[in-house]
């Protein structure tokens, strides 16, 4: 950042001055993230990141900045996300876009992508590896994994347009484009005429129960998109859907990896194990010591066709 885009006036403050005053008046709202937020969006106003913001604490603001500032601060005092307000989010160490359409990335879900690089190690190592990802949202997952695993075809799908086409920006931002196909459906209705099985399925499906949406903490309920959110009165049914169909889908011992709630594990490694069609099916924690994800492999015997 050059020190030019600063000019000094007697009305207007110092970047450190308007950093503290966004900081106030972020956590007289309540919101314990005050300071990050206010570096965040601060940072967004100048296109600068949150330690340049240091070094030029002492720089002089304009005018238009310093009311480009106060006006993101009204849309986080109404508990709008930061990630919405800048339209962007870190995940995996890449850059994302990010909309009212999608879920926000969570670190948790960092877990999940984890689990599933693991366990295409265990797969055959054939370089036309296939992954499905259920329910892409923003494409994280699906992004994440083609940055790791270039060789790898991967399908995403998901059934809002809207996020597909976040999805799809989001893949040629981090330049993965030509190794996602993205696919408009209802979990696999969106591949049932596809040829061919896939070794891997991963996804994020919806996992709040039903009455417990209204309880969340407002920068989710309100404003993330309920669709996305809403697994069903236990919060259980998309797992249900899955466990009944995927091993359709995937090759013989082939794998998958589901995020999961922190308080599902049992229950979820039941559905998967009642289904019969499947082994190995095992919780895996985050680094908070929270059940995060479950993996299976399906039963080689029960690998069906099309």
């Amino acid at each position: 950042m050059e020190s030019t885009t600063f000019e000094n006036s007697a009305n207007d403050p110092r970047v450190h001055e308007l950093l503290s005053q966004g900081v106030r008046c972020l956590a007289a709202a309540g919101i314990e993230s005050a300071r990050l937020d206010a570096e965040v969006l601060l940072g967004h106003v100048l296109a600068v990141t949150r330690a340049q913001l240091i070094v030029a604490a002492d720089l002089w603001l304009q005018a238009d900045q310093v009311q480009r500032f106060e006006a993101l601060l009204q849309r986080r005092l109404s508990r709008e996300p930061v990630a919405y307000i800048t339209g962007k989010q870190e995940f995996w160490s890449l850059d994302f876009q990010v909309t009212r359409d999608v879920l926000i990335p969570r670190p948790e879900t960092e877990r999940l992508i984890e689990v599933a690089l693991t366990l295409t190690g265990e797969l055959r190592s054939d370089p036309r590896l296939r992954v499905l990802d259920i329910g892409t949202g923003s494409g994280v997952i699906a992004v994440s994994v083609a940055t790791e695993l270039p060789w790898a075809e991967i399908v995403a799908t998901d059934v809002s347009t809207v996020a597909l086409e976040v999805a799809q920006r989001n893949a040629a931002r981090n330049e993965v484009t030509d190794r996602i196909t993205f696919v408009a459906g209802d979990l696999f209705a969106a591949i049932a005429e596809r040829i061919g099985r896939f070794d891997l399925l991963v996804s994020n499906p919806p996992y709040i129960r039903r009455a417990e949406i209204a309880t969340l903490e407002p920068e989710v309920g309100r404003w993330e998109p309920r669709a996305a959110l809403d697994g069903g009165v236990d919060g259980l049914d998309f797992y249900r859907r899955i466990a009944a169909a995927a091993w359709q889908f995937l090759t013989p011992n082939g794998a998958l990896a589901l995020e999961i709630g922190a308080d599902m594990g049992g229950e979820i490694c039941a559905i998967f194990n009642q289904a019969g069609r499947y082994r190995d099916v095992a919780v895996f924690q985050d680094y908070a010591g929270s059940d995060r994800v479950v993996g299976a492999k399906v039963a080689s015997n029960f690998v069906g066709s099309h």
